[in-house]
């Protein structure tokens, strides 16, 4: 039996212990240093196994264990022996080796026991002058306390005697009258100017010695809280201060001290409310410098703008409350007949009382704007003061002292209390009432006006500002509150103009607007943008919304205009029903684009910039409508004009139309434009555009009329006759078409000569083409020579005058510039149109090789002698060099 050396790690632990062992061995566990173990019960066996001395203690019995402890101690003692024997020489020499050591240890143990005596002498030679200046300072320390107990004491005495003083002033000028202010300035008037002034230096006095009294309480309080919060602080190098308090010289103080303070600040706050009340900025400031010297400026301003804040919301609550307008509608009915029946407190008005609630409504709000501008221009006027006052020793102004107390600036926080009191009351009112919410929208502009009053009376004391160009924040603020309204307003503007468009449109193709309802849609729209027109931003939306509608009326007008076949045909005797459909649409367009041009010069560029867009989009409808008709027309008297070509002005009796009179195709040029002004023209009511439309018809006809009579070949004396008349029929049928008025007028029409000169005096407005036709008659008679004088042919195209040169000439005749490119006249005359005086020269001056060469084949020599040849006058190189003349000349002009 052994102890294996694991075994005895356990008796070498430092925190091995005896009794705990004894413990574990008797209650049958292993033991481990450190733990606790508790003596077992004697009778409990033990449920454990091991190999391990501590193991086995917990089956085997007491002596067992004892057993093995004394062996083990025996084995342990024989193994230190064998350690002796085996290593005696070794512990030899250490032993001899301590005796040594032990002389060393002498020696340092005196040394150690010199440097105790010389501490001891040297601490005796410290201690005590130390010790004594402890003592000195310790009673300098209590001179220190003293002395400063006797400076605050003396600097209250001083302040207490002072603010006495100050009182017994402000007792006597509390007693005198005090001057009456006029608005923001405290200046008396000028009525008792010297009586006023006295009265003026009394109040100014009086302010001033109220903010010094401030001062002196606020530095008596200081002094008194120095004292009184000032305890010993271990961790504290300064010395603990004497309470004032407990000086009786102090306490006697105190009573009067606090009851001056109580009247100070009562002032004080007098003060204040009176300089907002009259906005006196100097009133105010000296309060504010009373309340700053109080320690008390950051707490009045807080309680001010809550005090300011609360009367607004709730006035703004009163305002809109149902019942409340209820009740005092009904007691202004208080003095009308009793009925039979009176029901309980209504929150709608009756038919009869409506107009009733909508005036005392509107008063409401009214007073409602004034108590608004009061106080808003009372806390900007606080703010205003806060800013300019500053403190004397940091140069710190009031307001940044104070904001370190705000979350915003007063004026801010005015607003958005402003703000949220509005939307939430109007709100609730128009939850609960529909009359406060039909009212309030259909009345919009009206409370958009009050608060353009509002914002007018604040300017002068605010920054805010509201035009076109800027809107500052808080009345951008102050109008989300009441967007609720504009935003009903203004579907209800939409829903109006779009009634009055599917008004109009509601007929259909059967009964299409005309140019009645297209103005009364423009006359709509222009009476609600004149109903907002006072509000740049209102108007606006007002105008957005009008945009909207007149695309929607473009598009389905739009749709309804025909365009198939029939709407440009001009068969006659009558227009056809497309067209009657056509002219009733353009009519109807025409009519709501004239009332919205007007709008330009009623509003600024910026608004009707808006607008433009979709009033162009109506003009382009507009010609869109009526473009397909007037070039059907302009096609329709051209191709009857082209039968000129048919008849033969060379023989009289071919040229005459039936037995003499007008040609046959005058006669139906004149009864197509009879047709057209009468049956097609006259169906559309656009105004001065059918004064334009007919100038610029006539204008086209004569020019193509001119140019195929200057094509007309051949060309006889007769012919030329025929040709005159033609032309005198067609200038009086011009004349009808362009004073329709005076050529159906039976009594007029007798009398041909007074109708002809009517009819040449209007027609002289129409420009240089009714100049062309007046000049073509003498140009047909005009001898040869004088073609190419500028004088003779004043007023025809210069390419008229070649074409009848060209007409002229014979044996043989130089071919027309239509037939040297295989042009039909029609043809011929649309690329005239279409090119002006310039490339109709180039054209004839292209032709010029040709026509020589011609003359050459036909004279059959050169062109020189055959020039030198012909001696009449009257031959082909003579026309040649006339038309030659006539270009060189045309090209110098």
């Amino acid at each position: 039996m052994s102890f294996t050396p694991e075994e005895y790690n356990v008796f070498a632990s430092p925190s091995f212990e005896a009794h705990d062992y004894a413990n574990a061995v008797l209650a049958g566990e292993t033991y481990k240093p450190g733990k606790k173990v508790t003596a077992p019960n004697a009778a409990q066996p033990s449920a454990r196994e091991g190999t391990s001395l501590s193991r086995a203690a917990g089956r085997e019995d007491i002596s067992v264990a004892l057993n093995k402890l004394n062996y083990g101690i025996d084995d342990i003692s024989k193994q230190l022996r064998a350690v002796i024997l085996n290593h005696h020489e070794e512990l030899l020499d250490r032993a001899a080796g301590v005796g040594e050591l032990e002389e060393s240890l002498r020696v340092v143990k005196q040394g150690l026991n010199s440097v105790n005596t010389s501490l001891e002498k040297l601490r005796l030679k410290v201690h005590v002058p130390h010790e004594n200046l402890s003592n000195y300072l310790s009673r300098l320390q209590h001179l220190q306390i003293a002395s400063d107990a006797l400076r605050r004491a003396s600097r209250f005495i001083i302040f207490a005697r002072r603010l006495e003083s100050q009182i017994s002033e402000l007792d006597r000028l509390s007693s005198l009258p005090t001057p009456k202010t006029n608005g923001t300035s405290a200046r008396p008037q000028p009525k008792r100017l010297l009586t006023d002034d006295v009265l003026f230096d009394n109040q100014t006095d009086k302010e001033r010695t109220i903010a010094q009294a401030a001062f002196n309480i606020a530095e008596i309080e200081s002094l008194l809280s120095a004292s009184g919060d000032s305890q010993p602080n271990e961790s504290s190098d300064s010395p603990p201060q004497i309470n004032l308090t407990s000086i009786n010289a102090v306490s006697r103080l105190l009573t009067s001290i606090e009851s001056s303070r109580v009247r100070i600040a009562s002032e004080m706050e007098g003060m204040v409310l009176s300089g907002l009340d009259t906005l006196n900025h100097s009133l105010l400031a000296s309060s504010l410098q009373a309340a700053f010297n109080l320690r008390v400026l950051p707490t009045l301003v807080q309680s001010l703008l809550a005090d300011l804040n609360q009367a607004i919301e709730g006035r703004v609550k009163a305002t809109f409350d149902v019942l409340s307008l209820s009740r005092e509608t009904n007691a202004k009915d208080a003095g009308q007949p009793a009925k039979a029946y009176r029901s309980r407190v209504r929150t709608e008005p009756t038919t009869v009382t409506a107009a009733q609630w909508t005036n005392t409504l509107w008063s409401r709000l009214e007073g409602l704007v004034e108590d608004m501008a009061g106080c808003c221009i009372k806390v900007y006027t606080l703010e205003k003061v806060l800013k300019a006052k500053k403190d004397t020793i940091s140069q710190v102004s009031f307001l940044d002292d104070v904001m370190q107390s705000l979350e915003s600036r007063p004026s801010l926080a005015f607003w958005s209390s402003l703000a949220v009191a509005l939307e939430k009351y109007s709100k609730e009112a128009a939850s609960s009432s529909s009359f406060f919410q039909q009212t309030l929208s259909n009345g919009y502009p009206r409370l958009l006006r009050l608060f353009h009053d509002f914002f007018a009376k604040i300017a002068v004391h605010t920054d805010t500002q509201y035009t076109e160009a800027h809107q500052s924040p808080e009345t951008v603020l102050a109008l989300r509150s009441i967007s609720r309204f504009e935003t009903i307003y203004l579907t209800r503007s939409l829903s109006r103009m779009n009634e009055t468009i599917a008004a109009a449109l509601a007929g259909g193709t059967r009964s299409p607007p005309g140019y009645g309802e297209g103005l009364g849609i423009g006359r709509v729209i222009a009476t609600e943008l004149d109903s907002a027109r006072f509000d740049v931003l209102l108007l606006r939306s007002v105008v957005k919304n009008a945009v909207t509608a007149l695309e929607g009326f473009t598009n389905r007008t739009n749709s309804l205009v025909s365009r198939d076949r029939m709407a440009t045909l001009l068969t006659g005797p009558n227009a056809t029903p497309q067209q009657l459909l056509n002219a009733q649409l353009a009519s109807a367009f025409f009519g709501c684009w004239k009332r919205l041009m007007e709008l330009e010069a009623e509003y600024p560029a910026g608004i009707f910039n808006v607008l433009s867009t979709v009033v162009k989009n109506i003009r382009v409808s507009f010609d869109k409508t009526v473009d397909p008709l007037l070039s059907a027309i302009r096609r329709e008297f051209s191709s009857i004009i082209a039968r000129l070509h048919r008849v033969d002005f060379g023989d009289r009796n071919a040229a005459l139309g039936g037995g003499g009179g007008t040609s046959i195709y005058m006669k139906d040029l004149i009864e197509k434009l009879e047709f057209v002004r009468a049956a097609i023209l006259a169906r559309h009511s656009v105004g001065e555009f059918s004064k334009e439309w007919s100038v610029n018809l006539i204008k086209y006809v004569i020019r193509t009329f001119v140019l195929h009579a200057s094509l007309a070949r051949p060309l006889g004396e007769n012919g030329k006759l025929q040709m005159t008349s033609d032309m005198t029929e067609f200038e009086f049928a011009l004349s009808a078409f362009l004073v329709a008025d005076e050529s159906t007028s039976p009594a007029k029409a007798r009398n041909r000569n007074s109708m002809m000169k009517r009819a040449v005096t209007k027609l002289d407005s129409i420009g240089d083409e009714y100049k062309a036709l007046r000049a073509m008659r003498p140009l047909l008679f005009l001898e040869t020579p004088l073609l190419a004088s500028p004088a003779s042919t004043s007023g025809l195209p210069v390419v008229v005058v070649l074409h009848h040169i060209i007409v002229r000439s014979s044996a043989p005749a130089l071919p027309l510039p239509n037939a040297l490119h295989e042009w039909s006249h029609t043809e011929y005359v649309k690329w005239l149109e279409e090119h002006g005086e310039t490339g109709q020269l180039k054209l004839v001056d292209g032709c010029i090789p040709q026509w020589e060469e011609q003359i050459k084949s036909a004279k059959g020599g050169d062109l020189l002698a055959t020039v030198a040849s012909e001696t009449s006058g009257d031959g082909d190189i003579d026309y040649l060099l006339l038309i030659r003349t006539v270009v060189d000349l045309a090209r110098e002009r």
